[in-house]
């Protein structure tokens, strides 16, 4: 367990943030069903959150959830052959990915993942930084024209990463209207992402899925401005093949072996989960800070007084770890893949439990990032756990924000990049607070959200004062009363 040093006397106790209370007895099959399908980190109870691994038997079908990092890594590393993708995820996942890296399964997975690979060398990524600074930095400056306004941190988010992926994988060859696309995602991801009761049961293919049905619109949506993009760039390709951008629309366009759908597939599973899950982090950080005060000044003073010597935002991720570290805590108490799902297809055997041939394996990072035995105060936002000499003392596989295993994300670079980025550009010079009416509930839809949006009001700061850990009043500072 992680054990971070006790606070100094006097220092205000670590946030809570908001999560659903686990259940002290086992839900009952009709409210498992109901609970499952409206928001399924519901379902745990407390001993999920305490032992190391459980067997339920959920729906006839044995399920073993490890909570444990050894056996982890058992499962998913060391024995990953035999466990393959669980047929309820692809249920929920085909209809938006299809045959998207996320969904992709033997020979197709692994050429797709080959040809998607050259772009995510740490070279490239690195090369992407001042992309991801300029981006977000004019984000930044048109949410400060805003000073003293109420927004939703959470579409903010998607918005701004959004433009990021298009300027960095697609070189802004999308030419979907923000705002349009933005309420799109939300119908594609809100509507088609959820568990249907009829997948839990494993009903037919042909009988209707309600949601789904309503997320259809959406999915054309995508599928329209996809196939658009997709043939303005074979028709460049075409004219003047060294002159067209080596992004990641590129390579795929390039690929051996890819369809025109399979292309159109990988490019929605990137724009898609792509961006999706880091839109959510970020929502969370700000929102995190904006309940830990002290937590939100120890980053406003890193940023006050490191940025202005570090003008190459590629060292920032390495150089601002107190902006990282909150990053970090804020994916570790909302995860953006708050599940991992395999089918045993040979028996096994972790700690003293038996896997059997065709159970169902749960590895739920919201179990085990929230886990008594593996973290102190682990419902607590407390950024210290990943500072340099805490962060060290993590196992590899007790924190898992992008999985792990052969499948791990291909683009966790990428987004510790950008997230870190964009959260440097954004406080560098504004401060977000909560003003909802009740905290933030999260909700289970691929990624984890909150239900009703982060009504947050932007506020333009003064730079603080060297040392002190404390922005300048308004009369020191010379500058108008925030």
């Amino acid at each position: 367990m992680l054990e971070p040093a006790a606070p100094s006397a006097g220092a205000p106790s670590p946030f809570l943030a908001p999560a659903p209370v686990p259940h002290a007895k086992p839900l009952g099959f009709a409210r498992f069903l109901l609970t499952a399908s409206r928001n399924p980190i519901e379902i745990w109870g407390e001993r999920a959150f305490r032992e190391p691994v459980l067997r339920a038997d959920w729906l006839q079908v044995p399920t073993i959830i490890v909570n444990d990092p050894a056996s982890i890594r058992h499962c998913l590393v060391e024995n990953a052959a035999n466990y393959a993708m669980q047929p309820l995820r692809q249920r929920i996942l085909r209809p938006l990915l299809r045959d998207g890296l996320l969904t992709a399964e033997g020979e197709l997975w692994r050429r797709t993942r080959r040809s998607i690979a050259p772009v995510f060398t740490p070279r490239n990524i690195a090369g992407l930084a001042g992309l991801m600074e300029s981006r977000s930095r004019v984000f930044a400056e048109r949410l400060g024209v805003r000073d003293g306004a109420v927004v939703d941190a959470s579409a903010q988010m998607t918005l701004l990463t959004y433009d990021i992926l298009q300027a960095t994988l697609f070189t802004d060859d999308i030419q979907g209207e923000p705002a349009a696309f933005a309420k799109a995602m939300e119908t594609f991801m809100g509507r088609m992402g959820r568990v249907d009761p009829l997948d839990l049961l494993d009903a037919p293919a042909f009988l209707p899925r309600i949601r789904r049905l309503m997320g259809r619109g959406a999915a054309r949506y995508f599928r329209r401005l996809i196939t658009e993009t997709a043939e303005r760039r074979r028709e460049a390709m075409a004219r003047d093949p060294a002159g067209v951008p080596r992004d990641l629309l590129t390579l795929l366009l390039e690929a051996d072996g890819l369809s025109a759908s399979e292309i159109e597939d990988n490019i929605i599973t990137f724009i898609g989960a792509g961006h999706e899950t880091t839109a959510r982090a970020l929502g969370w950080t700000l929102y995190l800070l904006s309940q830990a005060p002290d937590e939100r000044a120890k980053v406003e003073h890193e940023l006050d007084e490191r940025l202005p010597g570090l003008p190459d935002p590629r060292e920032w991720p390495d150089a601002l770890p107190q902006t990282r570290a909150a990053f970090e805590e804020a994916m570790r108490l909302y995860p953006p893949a708050p599940s991992l799902n395999r089918t045993a297809i040979a028996a096994d055997r972790v700690l003293d439990t038996d896997i059997p041939a065709g159970a169902s394996l749960l590895v739920m990072p919201w179990l085990v990032h929230r886990h008594e035995r593996l973290w102190d105060r682990p419902g607590h936002f407390m950024p210290e756990r990943f500072l340099p000499g805490n962060r060290e003392r993590i196992d590899r596989f007790q924190y898992l924000p992008f999985g792990l295993g052969p499948r791990v994300c291909i683009g966790q670079s990428f987004a510790m990049q950008e997230g870190v980025i964009a959260l440097a550009a954004l406080l560098r010079h504004l401060r977000f607070d909560f003003v909802g009416a009740r905290p933030p509930y999260p909700v289970q839809k691929i990624t984890v959200q909150p239900r009703e949006g982060l009504a947050m009001r932007i506020t333009r700061r003064q730079r603080m004062s060297g040392g002190s850990g404390r922005a300048r009043s308004p009369n020191e500072a010379g500058e108008p009363k925030i």
